[in-house]
């Protein structure tokens, strides 16, 4: 069945870095858009960045926009997020999706699959 399995959270100081996986199996991110939302304590869950399976097109959320990247990995049906100057407001439990389209929708709900989320903590 489909799965997805995030990776690579963890606690880092302000400034630091970290870079999420998201290993997909039973079946192919030649054809899903796959994005990673965030959700803090007590906020509602927004969209980070999302790519396009075919051809590798990106979209970012202004608030990481130039810190963050996402890449994809088609051979290892893998995406990753890294995540550099990090900043306290970044600090959530990030999401790892994918949906059957070409589209990266902005609402959450549209998306098909959802990882078990990985805990990002910024914090000195």
């Amino acid at each position: 069945q489909a799965q997805l399995v995030e990776s690579g959270g963890g606690l880092v100081q302000p400034g630091g870095s970290l870079r999420l996986s998201c290993a997909a199996s039973g079946f192919s991110l030649d054809y899903n858009v796959i994005g990673w939302f965030r959700q803090a304590p007590g906020k509602g869950r927004e969209g980070v960045s999302c790519i396009r399976g075919s051809d590798g097109s990106t979209y970012y959320a202004d608030s990481v926009k130039g810190r963050f990247t996402i890449s994809i990995d088609n051979a290892k049906n893998t995406v990753y997020l890294q995540m550099n100057s990090l900043k306290p407001e970044d600090t959530a439990v990030y999401y790892c999706t994918a949906a059957r389209s070409h589209v990266c929708y902005e609402s959450s709900a549209l998306y098909d699959y959802w990882g078990q989320g990985t805990q990002v903590s910024v914090s000195s």
